[in-house]
């Protein structure tokens, strides 16, 4: 892999990642195509990664940094609950506890780590069917006729106003588990999890927020389990600027895109994303039996 198809990468995966359209379909897409040899294996993807979550630390740096805080209050009130519960049974005293979740934003961080757990559950279990829907051309597109369906319909969903306060933890399940199947090939996972929120009646843009930020421990999880797997390649010079250089143009170009599906989700736009989807996705299958 060349410095300018890591560059190429990068963009590819900043694009997708945040627009509806499936990252892993379109990697697997370009490598078959362009024919690149992917050499570097799983560090890239890797360091991908990492590029889009700072994307989303830096697009949403004010609510994430309050969530941070707020999970360590919580952690904080519980110690304290837990001290208070020996001291009322050791004296015989009534003292209240402290809610723990007594607001939008700690309502939030629960509800990010209810979804996490069918997520990681989900992704270790289809780890290696999706290593082998990866290597062809045909299951990515059928991935991205799936997207393409989940987009057309979620478009004519009427516009919900349900916030954290308003989300019980079933729901926020239920979506953990269907980003838990975005790990197919071709299926989007900001998609899935957008099209779900708004079937659930969320606000648009809590939707949208909800997404990409119930994202960062899923895919930072996925880049550790990954890096587990590195160990046989060799870690070259030239292998590190590459993988720099795609994590910065994912970076860059995915920050842009978060923006802008702030933008799409509001003005019920998603339906030209689907019709891509079915493009690309036949374009794939077509492929698939064309190319060998």
């Amino acid at each position: 892999m060349s410095f300018f198809e890591a560059i190429l990468l990068g963009i590819v995966q900043g694009l997708t990642e945040f627009l509806p359209v499936s990252s892993s379909g379109h990697l697997a897409i370009c490598e078959h195509l362009l024919h690149i040899q992917m050499d570097s294996g799983m560090f890239f993807d890797v360091m991908l990664h990492m590029g889009t979550l700072i994307a989303i630390f830096v697009a949403f740096r004010k609510d994430i940094g309050r969530l941070i805080m707020e999970a360590i209050r919580m952690v904080r009130d519980i110690f304290l609950n837990a001290k208070l519960y020996f001291h009322n049974k050791k004296t015989g005293e009534a003292k209240r506890y402290t809610r723990i979740v007594h607001s939008n934003y700690r309502r939030f961080v629960v509800l990010v780590l209810v979804a996490t757990v069918p997520t990681a559950i989900l992704g270790y279990l289809m780890r290696g069917i999706v290593d082998m829907a990866s290597a062809t051309l045909l299951f990515p597109g059928l991935g991205l006729l799936v997207t393409g369906i989940l987009l057309l319909v979620v478009d004519f969903v009427p516009a919900g106003d349900r916030i954290p306060r308003d989300v019980g933890f079933i729901t926020a399940l239920l979506i953990g588990v269907c980003q838990g199947f975005a790990t197919f090939p071709g299926v989007s996972r900001s998609g899935t999890t957008i099209t779900a929120c708004l079937l659930s009646g969320f606000n648009r843009k809590f939707a949208v927020k909800f997404s990409f930020i119930m994202s960062i421990p899923a895919v930072f999880g996925a880049a550790v389990l990954e890096l587990t797997k590195v160990g046989g390649e060799t870690i070259t010079a030239g292998l590190v600027g590459n993988c720099f250089a795609g994590a910065i143009a994912a970076g860059i170009v995915g920050y842009f895109c978060i923006k802008t599906m702030l933008v799409i989700v509001q003005r019920q736009k998603l339906r030209y994303f689907s019709y891509y989807c079915f493009l690309i996705g036949v374009v794939a299958i077509v492929g698939n039996f064309l190319i060998k």
